[in-house]
Order: C-alpha cells, then sequence, then structure tokens
C-alpha cells in the first residue's frame, strides 16, 4: 500500500522535461491563437467569457501535466475553444446575439437611491454597490446620478451634474421613467 502511495509522487527526469516542453508548446500554441483571435480574448471579461477562460485553463493545466488528453488534443481543444469564443464574438455583434450572450446594463442606483430589486436581480450585495462607489471616488450617495451593473460585471458611475447623452443610456434597464 505504502509503495502505491509514494508510486504517486514518483517523477522522472523524461517526465519533468515532457511537462516543460508541454507547457513551452502550450504557451506558444496559447500566444498564437490570441494573436489569431485578438487580444479581445483576454481583455475585458464578461461572465461568458470567464467561462471560455477557466475552460482555456482547464485544457492548458491538463495538456501540460501529461493528463489526458496528451498535447495534440489539447493543442486541437485550445483551438476550438478559441474557434468558439471567436463565434460568439461575432454573434454578439448582433443585436439578437448579444440579447442571447450578454445580460443587460442594470441601473442599480439612481438618484443616490440603491435599487434593491436591481441588486437582487444582478445578485449583487449592498457592500460591493459601496466598494464601487468609492473606487469612483463618490463621497456622498447623493453625488450619484447613476450606477451601471454593466454585462461585463463592473458598476459605472455617472455623477450628479453631468449630462448624460441618452445614447449611453440606450439598453440599460431600471431606469426611471422621464
Amino acid at each position: 500500500m505504502l509503495d502505491d502511495v509514494l508510486a504517486l509522487f514518483a517523477f522522472t527526469w523524461a517526465n519533468a522535461i515532457a511537462v516543460v516542453v508541454s507547457a513551452v508548446i502550450i504557451y506558444v500554441v496559447f500566444l498564437i491563437y490570441v494573436r489569431l483571435f485578438g487580444a479581445r480574448v483576454l481583455a475585458q471579461i464578461s461572465t461568458f467569457d470567464g467561462l471560455i477562460v477557466i475552460m482555456l485553463g482547464a485544457v492548458a493545466g491538463r495538456v501540460i501535466l501529461m493528463d489526458v488528453p496528451w498535447l495534440p488534443a489539447g493543442v486541437l481543444g485550445l483551438g476550438t475553444l478559441f474557434v468558439l469564443e471567436a463565434m460568439f464574438g461575432e454573434l454578439r455583434k448582433r443585436s439578437l446575439g448579444n440579447r442571447i450572450l450578454n445580460q443587460a446594463p442594470l441601473a442599480v442606483m439612481v438618484d443616490g437611491e440603491p435599487q434593491d430589486a436591481a441588486l437582487a436581480k444582478a445578485h449583487l450585495a449592498h457592500d460591493e454597490l459601496m466598494s464601487a462607489l468609492r473606487q469612483a471616488g463618490v463621497r456622498r450617495l447623493a453625488e450619484v446620478r447613476l450606477a451601471v451593473f454593466e454585462p461585463h460585471g463592473r458598476i459605472s458611475v455617472l455623477h450628479v451634474g453631468d449630462d448624460i447623452d441618452s445614447e449611453l443610456l440606450r439598453g440599460v434597464e431600471g431606469l426611471p421613467s422621464s
């Protein structure tokens, strides 16, 4: 039994070299795919994109550690995930595709008042909203004209006294009727 446990930790020089070579190859392949599909893949990440990044990491990690899938399958798997990301990126450019794949921006604070129903819909805690307001330099709640929970998961803060172009508010849910 002890021999079986110790065998789990056995690591030969050949295994070590294989892990290093696999890591280098996956790294280079990953860089090539990012070049081919654009840095947008790793830019501001939406929730959907976050899932893709987690899946990319899972595939790359298994390949590097010589777990199934082996290197060619891992390269193919990474390539497939990048192609899917590119396809969904194109779909997001269309209005219907964007509505299906991304949540609409949501007003979580209006005229200095947190919108409890919107916070609940966004699964956002009151403390998280307050943290975002502090990061935006807000010193008093009355300074906030509008706080919007964006599709990528960040909160945009628009201050009182600033005229807000109606184009910026197009599609934002939970705005008061004018």
